[in-house]
């Protein structure tokens, strides 16, 4: 999953990045209520991990003093990225704040760090309509493990042709634009070019031989997973 991260405080937020970084995820992070708004408004997430008490540096035009009101925002131009809101732990007025401003789920600080996981899991697999065990031919996604498995056993894959399978199987059987696995697998430092996806996607075609699933090209709209005849 590509997630952001919107803590203010740093110790927190680095412990929180490590955590979900070794888990496999692309994480971006922002410390103010301004830099959230703006990743968040440039960049698509599979969620949002969200401090409510943020310190605000936006101008007084925009509205911005707090995470509360960048989710408001969020929601009001339709963005419905799943959304993790972080509270002080018996804050109940944040929580309900939380809640009715759009977020989907609330934890209370201090958590247990597969906690949030568990619960982003949870967000994401609702928000997308898609199940823990996801099969296609003899190709088996089991997304709490993060584990990818063949007939022959497991499936060992690099990060990115990880991400990328991850992608076209949630769930399988829609197209993926170029564009969004783009968008899924670049950085702010570094963006990845169509040759590059292309050879990704070449060696998991590779891989994939004899799992009964296949990788289809969609000219011009971009890739189908989908089960082989």
């Amino acid at each position: 999953m590509r997630i952001l991260l919107v803590e203010d405080d740093a110790v927190l937020r680095d412990v929180m990045l490590r955590s979900l970084a070794d888990a496999g995820h692309r994480v971006d992070v922002s410390a103010n209520v301004e830099d959230a708004d703006h990743l968040w408004r440039v960049q698509p997430f599979d969620a949002v991990l969200l401090d409510l008490n943020l310190p605000a540096t936006a101008s007084p035009t925009s509205g911005l003093a707090s995470g509360l009101t960048a989710l408001r925002q969020a929601r009001a131009r339709g963005d419905r990225t799943p959304v993790l809101v972080l509270t002080a732990r018996g804050r109940t007025e944040e929580r309900i704040a939380g809640l009715d401003a759009g977020a989907d789920d609330y934890l209370g600080k201090p958590f247990d760090l597969a906690e949030v996981e568990a619960r982003l899991r949870a967000l994401v697999r609702r928000a997308k309509g898609t199940e823990d065990i996801v099969l296609l031919g003899q190709l088996k996604l089991d997304r709490k493990a993060r584990r990818f498995s063949t007939a022959s056993g497991p499936l060992d894959l690099p990060a990115r042709e990880f991400e990328v399978l991850w992608e076209l199987m949630s769930p399988p059987g829609r197209t993926v634009s170029k564009r969004a696995l783009s968008d899924k697998l670049s950085s702010f430092d570094e963006s990845l070019g169509d040759n590059a996806l292309e050879a990704f996607i070449s060696r998991l075609r590779k891989k994939l031989a004899g799992s009964g699933a296949g990788i289809r090209t969609l000219r011009g709209i971009g890739y189908l997973l989908e089960a082989e005849v």
